[in-house]
């Protein structure tokens, strides 16, 4: 299943959470300041090692790091992965 971690105040969250929800694909949601340490280490090495940014998600071992919403791009990212 797709794995999204969020942010709750991020907004571009919530936007991603939303459009996956609109094209029923189902998602576990994963707050990122609830995740075991070596969780957020991976979503940080993900994102560049600097710091995590949201909404990163995976599937099946592939990783897409965290960016503005984009709607076009989420389903290109999406469809490369099988899952629209």
């Amino acid at each position: 299943m797709l794995k999204v971690y969020y942010w709750d105040i991020c907004p571009h969250c919530h936007k991603a959470m939303d459009f996956l929800r609109s094209h029923k694909i189902p998602f576990e949601a994963l707050d990122i300041e609830k995740q075991p340490g070596d969780v957020v280490k991976k979503v940080v090495d993900v994102n560049g090692g600097e710091d995590w940014v949201v909404p990163t998600m995976e599937y099946r071992g592939k990783w897409r790091p965290g960016q503005v919403f984009n709607a076009d791009k989420l389903e290109r990212d999406l469809r490369s992965w099988g899952l629209m």
